[in-house]
């Protein structure tokens, strides 16, 4: 029920804070005057599209934390918290970020995960599962996975490539709607009933394709986040943590912020692997091992 809660508050202040720009910015007024033109329906497009996805992203860290429970470790008594910051700092000295929050949430499964508006404002958290489950090196490797997403940029990348698909989504439901509403109804501009509806359905099935062009890139920046973690802690370790991850059958909790997906052959293959955030453990091990034998 929390997560619901988090998920209806953040769309509808991304609703509010778009709202307030394009007034204060005058966009809505230029809007009313070229929104019929291509081009201001370009701009409206990207308006909302890269707006949306940049305002989540400049909310992660906040919905991850409360999301997921993430308590933010420090200074303090405990062996294993400094141990994680320290394998934390010595990762984020290689690969030249700046030091990010590092997080422990309660959850029984191994699972981790890095979000964050920037390369030098981010947030890394581990499961207590995890820290239960594997061996310090796995999990320095688990972490050097992370820290390489953070140095790769990847949420910001990801953000991009969402608000371009986000863009074009809006562009072309709304070009289809107008074509659809005067060719049945002969409306002059294009705005009746049957845009309203084409929009609709169209940017549902528009969304879903679009969702899989996402999905691939997610799976392509796993595989170098697989390599960056070999790099940093050895490519043992890291074959062993996902190794160690095959073991586990149980869905990890909130999938937008899972580091680590787990597929099985049936979801891993046809229609269904094209809408995996990740790769199927197997290949990622066999990827890597493929990079050690050369």
């Amino acid at each position: 029920m929390k997560r619901i809660a988090l998920f209806l508050a953040t769309n509808l202040a991304v609703i509010l804070v778009l709202s307030i720009v394009a007034q204060v910015t005058g966009l809505n007024a230029w809007l009313a005057v070229h929104g019929s033109s291509l081009t201001g329906l370009l701009a409206m497009a990207a308006f909302f599209g890269f707006g949306g996805a940049f305002i989540s992203l400049a909310m992660s860290k906040w919905m991850a934390k409360r999301a997921m429970g993430v308590r933010v470790i420090g200074q303090s008594g405990d062996a294993t918290e400094q141990w994680l910051l320290s394998v934390v700092g010595q990762h984020a000295r290689t690969v030249g970020v700046r030091m990010p929050e590092v997080g422990i949430f309660n959850s029984p499964e191994p699972n981790a995960f890095a979000t964050g508006a920037s390369r030098n404002s981010a947030l890394v958290a581990v499961s207590t599962g995890l820290l239960q489950r594997m061996s310090r090196p796995e999990i320095e490797a688990v972490l050097g996975h992370e820290m390489t997403h953070v140095a790769n940029g990847d949420m910001v990348t990801l953000t991009l490539v969402q608000g371009v698909v986000n863009t074009f989504v809006i562009f072309l439901s709304r070009i289809v709607g107008n074509i659809i509403d005067r060719a049945l109804f002969r409306s002059d501009d294009g705005r009746g009933i049957a845009s309203f509806v084409t929009v609709i359905v169209c940017q549902l099935v528009l969304g879903v394709l679009a969702n899989i062009i996402v999905m691939w890139f997610s799976r392509r920046r796993e595989f170098r986040a697989d390599q960056g973690g070999a790099k940093l802690a050895g490519t043992d370790n890291m074959i062993a943590a996902l190794e160690d991850l095959k073991r586990v059958h149980q869905p990890l909790p909130a999938q937008q912020f899972a580091a680590f997906g787990i597929a099985d052959g049936a979801v891993a293959s046809g229609l269904k692997r094209l809408f995996l955030s990740h790769p199927p453990l197997d290949e990622r091990i066999a990827a890597l091992r493929a990079i050690g034998t050369h």
